[in-house]
């Protein structure tokens, strides 16, 4: 018996916002003085690094644990299970609840409970709560909830990732191009068979990494407010993630017990289209091998970076077969992988 996705479900904001959207922006650096190029070359030059065409935002009457509700509707849905059978609730985001025209995040209730109140789920044994991991959140989630299940505390999870971040970047800021909002669920049951989850690896890397990713204050220092947005030190980032994900992703293969030739997708976070693709070819080279065609299927050109997200609607697209030249079979071996704030990196093997 193995520790087993049995629905999944996904919410990807109606709203799109094109890259041209930003061409009216005034965009500085850290220090505050202006970015030294014209905006067509700047977003040019941003869609050639980071494969970003257009990102997805939902509208101002929504919020996370919104968008959160409607992914695990569908998990639900698809899993066919009783929604009073669920044990726990774990919700991976990073910013809770931001209300459009806000500078407050809303957290007290947590966004767990807020979903499971929105769900209209009576049961008191039913625990919701929140995990807060950085982009990997929804990954190390599926890592809990697959600890609860085989300790025997647990028959079925629902775990979602969840993020609008929309509502917390800074329009000065360059990297504010990069983000999205989405959701994306699964429920999680022990099944007979060999399908699911084969192992994990988990990892955080805190002591000059801490801040690589952190809330300042906007690049435009003529604004008077001191609300604060989501800001990366980009170069670093990447760096390290080429550096310390392929290794992660490595030890989780290897201890899954399977080879290079076995893995058939890797489901890797929508950070940075250039970034994923250094990570997988850095990966592959540890075994003296190229990544074959088709292995790291993206969804950043289409739906930006939305953190949490990213990695789950992934998988319930070309689960559901809505990712044209992308599918998975009963027996495949695919694995999720993800880096972010904290500095977090995790990676899953899974049987599908």
């Amino acid at each position: 018996m193995s520790v087993t996705i049995t629905g999944i479900g996904s919410f990807i904001p109606s709203g799109i916002a094109p890259n041209n959207q930003f061409e009216n922006h005034e965009f500085f650096n850290l220090d505050g003085s202006r970015f030294g190029h014209e905006n067509d070359v700047i977003i040019k030059k941003f869609k050639a690094i980071t494969g970003i065409s257009e990102r997805r935002y939902i509208k101002d009457e929504l919020t996370t644990s919104d968008i959160a509700t409607y992914a695990a509707e569908e998990a639900i849905a698809d899993a066919g299970i009783d929604k009073e059978e669920l044990d726990y609730i774990i919700v991976a985001h990073n910013y809770g609840d931001v209300k459009h025209g806000s500078v407050q995040s809303d957290t007290v209730p947590s966004i767990g409970s807020r979903v499971k109140h929105n769900l209209k789920i009576s049961n008191p044994s039913c625990v919701a709560y929140d995990m807060l991991f950085g982009c990997p959140g929804w990954n190390e989630s599926v890592i809990q909830a697959n600890a609860f299940i085989k300790a025997g505390l647990a028959k079925k999870c629902l775990v979602i990732g969840a993020e609008a971040l929309s509502r917390v970047v800074d329009q000065h800021d360059r990297d504010s191009m990069i983000y999205s909002d989405g959701a994306g669920a699964a429920v999680l049951e022990y099944k007979e068979g060999d399908r699911g989850i084969i192992n994990h690896v988990s990892a955080t890397h805190a002591i000059d990494e801490a801040h690589f990713i952190y809330f300042g204050e906007s690049y435009n220092q003529e604004l008077s407010d001191t609300r604060k947005y989501i800001k990366m030190y980009g170069r670093k980032i990447y760096e390290f993630a080429l550096n310390h994900v392929p290794d992660a992703m490595k030890k989780c293969l290897d201890q899954s017990g399977n080879d290079i030739k076995d893995l058939k997708k890797i489901f890797i976070h929508q950070a940075n289209e250039k970034m994923d693709e250094a990570i997988v070819k850095r990966f592959y080279k540890l075994y003296n091998s190229t990544p074959p065609d088709g292995i790291m299927p993206m969804t950043i050109n289409k739906l930006g970076n939305s953190s949490v997200a990213t990695v789950p609607t992934l998988y319930d697209l070309i689960s559901k077969g809505k990712m044209n030249g992308h599918e998975v079979n009963p027996g495949d071996i695919v694995m999720f992988a993800s880096v972010g704030a904290g500095m977090n990196i995790n990676a899953i093997a899974y049987r599908v």
